[in-house]
């Protein structure tokens, strides 16, 4: 479970702000978690999100001290770009790295579930699915789709993809088990701001690609 203890997300203060520098450092570190699927087929959103955590990176660096929370970020451009906003900048790209986010949250957290197919129960496409479903399905046309119902039949065996996770550890499934529940603690928390986030600046857009 080194992949994602390494780089626990930070616990957030008492009004959800998200700190956007601790935010990129934690994040930066998640797009190998898609490896651990072990299917390229899953490459595309990866590549989505490292694209996104770029683009959200390189405003911030243009003034840290001005975007230090994300919010700052999305409500600067709010300003900045009038009828473009929110199709534009670091807030489209937050808009769809934080369905990305959601993904892997619900997937995490439906396998901490014990969600399983009794009939097949190391596989975790029953995960994946729900996962997909919930977090980007409503997003994607039938082509994009079909590629995923394809990743679906080269999903990874549950104890395979645990000890991916693990980077190769010996560990036992109740203990990768526990330490998705700790991980996402925090990351649940932080992804359920910038959805907040996003609910209250109606910056939310309900397009496909």
């Amino acid at each position: 479970m080194a992949l994602l203890l390494d780089n626990q997300f930070s616990e957030l203060p008492a009004d959800n702000a998200v700190d956007t520098k601790l935010f990129l450092e934690s994040v930066s570190h998640l797009p190998p978690f898609f490896d651990c699927l072990g299917s390229k087929v899953f490459s595309p959103i990866k590549s989505d999100i490292s694209g996104n955590i770029t683009k959200i990176r390189g405003v911030y660096e243009k003034d840290p001290s001005k975007y230090a929370t994300l919010q700052d970020i999305v409500e600067a451009e709010k300003e900045a770009h009038g009828a473009e906003w929110p199709k534009v900048g670091a807030t489209l790209a937050l808009m769809w790295l934080k369905r990305g986010l959601r993904f892997i949250q619900i997937l995490l957290q439906s396998l901490a579930d014990g969600d399983r197919d009794e009939n097949n129960p190391n596989l975790i496409r029953v995960n994946i699915t729900k996962a997909y479903e919930q977090a980007l399905k409503r997003y994607h046309g039938w082509i994009v789709q079909k590629v995923f119902q394809a990743a679906l039949l080269a999903a990874p065996y549950k104890s395979d993809f645990l000890k991916s996770l693990s980077k190769g550890q010996v560990v036992t499934e109740e203990e990768c088990l526990a330490c998705l529940r700790l991980f996402l603690v925090n990351y649940t928390a932080t992804v359920d701001a910038i959805y907040d986030m996003y609910t209250r600046l109606n910056a939310e857009l309900d397009y496909t690609v």
